[in-house]
């Protein structure tokens, strides 16, 4: 019994910390079609560690030649996500660097920000962790981009469903 798969949300960042910002956004629709956006900084945002760097594969000047102005970046999410639920597995992070974003591109969202784990069965929490793991062994989706990551947790998302569904 599968349903029509959640809407999922993922932010890649500068850092961690308050002065962090968001540098990457990926959204897996419920089609499973993904959409990813590299931001430009805006000109306060100077907050940047090279174990980010490292871990996500972006330099700051890619975003500078590449990253789209966030204004483009907001109008785009509620463009796709109008009157929508997303979710995200770091809502705590991901929430204040939305927030941060639209904020600043002086727009509101027109969606809601739920965790993921708001949808979890009580057996999803057992094997979560394996599914994930399986599922990114068994693509060729580099870790800790954010619209790979998105649709690995919707993909995660899926299987543990299916997984549990006689349960």
């Amino acid at each position: 019994m599968l349903t029509k798969p959640p809407i999922i949300i993922d932010l890649e960042a500068s850092g961690f910390g308050r002065n962090s910002y968001p540098i990457e956004i990926g959204i897996a629709l419920s089609t499973g079609k993904t959409e990813c956006f590299l931001i430009r900084p805006e000109s306060g945002w100077t907050h940047w560690t090279q174990e980010s760097e490292r871990l996500h594969g972006i330099r700051r000047e890619q975003l500078f030649e590449h990253g789209r102005p966030i204004t483009e970046v907001a109008d785009r999410i509620n463009q796709l996500l109008e009157g929508e639920t997303a979710y995200t597995d770091g809502w705590g992070t991901d929430q204040g660097w939305l927030n941060l974003l639209f904020d600043c591109a002086h727009r509101r969202p027109r969606f809601r920000l739920e965790s993921l784990q708001s949808l979890f069965k009580e057996q999803y929490f057992d094997i979560w962790d394996a599914i994930k793991n399986k599922i990114f062994a068994e693509s060729d989706f580099p870790r800790h981009r954010a619209s790979n990551d998105a649709r690995v947790l919707q993909l995660t998302y899926l299987e543990a469903q299916n997984q549990t569904q006689h349960l």
